[in-house]
Parts: C-alpha cells; structure tokens; sequence
C-alpha cells in the first residue's frame, strides 16, 4: 500500500457520555476530521464502547465476565452503527472487524486479517477494530484495546499510533502536560496515574506500556484528549497532547509481528553477559539464563528479562523450559537471533 498506515485508538471514556451513552458530538467530530485524513493514510480506528454502551440495558450489571459479554453483544450494534450514521455525510464506509488474540498469535491468520485490510483500503472503506468480547477466551484476551491497537500498529507497520484518551496527555508531577517523551523509561512510568475511567478497562500505564512497543518498532505514538480542537489533526501533526517518539530501527515484517502479535508463554532471566550478547544480535545460550521465571514449550515465544525484571527482548524457544533445567550443556541454543527481538 502506498500511503503510510494511521492507527487512531478511541477508549471508551472518551467516546461516551457519563451515562455510558456513545457521545454522538465526538463521533461526528472523528468522522468529520478523520474523512480529511483519509486521502494522507489508509486508516484503521479501533474504538471501545461497546461494553459501556450496552451495560445500560442490563439493570443489575455488576462488571461480571458474562455481564461483559452480554454488555459488549448488546453495545456492538450501536457502536458500529452511530459510527457509520456519522460518516455516511462524508461518503465513507466503515466495515467492522471483532478481532481475537490467536488472529494475532497465528502468522496466517495474521496474514488473512492484514489482506482484509488492505482490501478495504483499496476500496475507500476504513476499518473499525474491537475486542470480539462476545467470545474472547479470558486467558487469551487482550490485555485492553490499547493492545489490539499497538498489535495492528506494528503487525501492519503503521507511521502513527493516537491514543484517545480522558486527559490531555502525560501529565508531569505538578499536572502539566508534557509535549514530548524521547524514551519511555521506568521515570516515565513512574509519572503515570493508576486510575482509569470508570468505564475503561486501559489506563496511563497501559499506554505508556504500549507506546513503548511502539516506539521500538519505529513508531510515533501521541496520547491527547478529543476535548481539544480539531484535536485528530493537531494530534497527527504533533500540535497537541503527548508525541512518543518512534527510534530507528529496521526490523522486518516477521520480526514485527513476533514481538507484537504472539502470544507470550514463558520468562526468563539472563545475567549481564547473556543481555550484552543479545544486544550484540547473538543467540542465546543457556549458559547466560540465571532463572526459568515462566515454563514454556518448543516453538512457544517467552520474554528475556535482564536482572532488573526488564524486558529485554522476545524470543521463539528452540526447547522447552523443562529440556533447559535438565541439561547440562552450557552452550546448547535456546533461541537463534534470528528469533529474537530486541526491545
């Protein structure tokens, strides 16, 4: 596809009303600005709101896994449908896409999801992501749509991830915004709040969490409020809110999608040597894990932490958790390079 690739994230506090109705004066709003993206960007939006707009017509709705579902079935419609009421104005049609994890975890699967898009692009048609709560395996569910957005982002190879969010950025210790965050370290994390919208699954955390990702997959993430002026435009030109910045690297599509769509099965913690190595693009070895944090099986993906706790990288495991605690061989090969991301 030709033109870059725009992911814009709409969370639920920021699209409905106190009363968990969908605000149809943001709708329009994101309809009319979005329509004068669209001849830059192949755009995709992945919007919540479905639990929060149909929870209403549950009277006795207290936040139980089956009250979600029957909430996010109820929601769907009405989501989908004062969506395309908005849009219909500026000619655009919209097409639905309730995604899982495993269309993610599954390279196929992966690759029929991303031929769907660029098939809608192709014909002016912008899809809308959510959950699949409906039917979403609780173990196997994303974490919250700041998740589905940022797999998309980096599976698809996007330019530019926009968080929506309640507030109007990352707020510093004195609530000021602050207009640019070159690394997202434990500082950073630090600033973030651990409240979230009473009708929101996500939070600052979250955001800051997959900004990150993000941003080591080389791309720019702003996190800004829809209560701002034309606030999808200045946000895409970096005029408002939080920019993220993207870091240079050139990572392929596979090495993408390993680091963002599969499903993570195990840990383990390496010593200094081992993270120096990886940093240096080399196996790993057993003779550098320190702990088996998480067991995992062959061919399942793990996360490399150093011995601070931090994610280092990801990994495809060349043998199971088990084989590793057993053998005795020092250099036997956990994960090839070119099974590793860098993160």
């Amino acid at each position: 596809m030709k033109k870059p690739i725009l992911v814009v994230k709409f969370g639920s506090a920021s699209i409905t009303t106190k009363e968990g109705e969908v605000d149809e004066r943001i709708v329009l709003e994101i309809a009319r600005q979005i329509a004068s993206l669209q001849k830059k960007y192949n755009i995709v939006l992945v919007s919540s709101g479905a639990v929060a707009a149909g929870k209403r017509f549950l009277p006795s709705y207290t936040g139980t896994l089956s009250e979600r579902k029957a909430a996010a079935a109820i929601g769907n419609p009405i989501l989908i449908n004062t969506y395309s009421t908005y849009f219909r104005p500026f000619k655009i049609s919209l097409a639905q896409s309730l995604c899982e994890r495993h269309h993610f975890s599954n390279r196929d699967q992966f690759l029929q999801l991303k031929n769907t898009y660029e098939e809608l692009w192709r014909n002016n048609v912008i899809p809308i992501a959510n959950e699949n709560d409906v039917v979403s395996n609780k173990e196997l569910k994303f974490s919250d749509n700041d998740e589905l957005a940022t797999l998309i982002a980096v599976g698809f190879g996007a330019e530019k991830l926009l968080f929506s969010t309640s507030v109007p950025g990352v707020l510093d210790a004195n609530n000021k915004i602050i207009p640019q965050i070159e690394t997202i370290d434990r500082d950073i994390l630090g600033l973030a709040r651990k409240d979230k919208s009473s009708v929101g699954l996500g939070g600052m955390t979250s955001k800051l969490n997959f900004a990150r990702l993000a941003n080591q997959m080389g791309i720019a993430v702003v996190i800004f409020s829809m209560q701002t002026e034309e606030a999808i435009q200045k946000a895409v030109k970096h005029e408002t809110g939080t920019l993220c910045l993207a870091q240079s690297k050139k990572i392929s599509s596979r090495k993408k999608w390993l680091a963002s769509g599969s499903l993570i099965k195990g840990e383990l913690m390496v010593d200094r040597g081992a993270e120096e190595a990886l940093l240096k693009h080399k196996s790993l070895l057993a003779v550098g894990v320190t702990r088996i944090v998480e067991h995992f099986e062959k061919g399942e993906v793990l996360n490399i932490v150093n011995l601070e706790g931090l994610t280092v990288a990801v990994a495809r495991a060349k043998m199971d958790s088990s084989a590793l605690s057993q053998t005795s061989k020092k250099n036997v090969e956990i994960a090839h390079a070119n099974d590793i991301v860098l993160l």
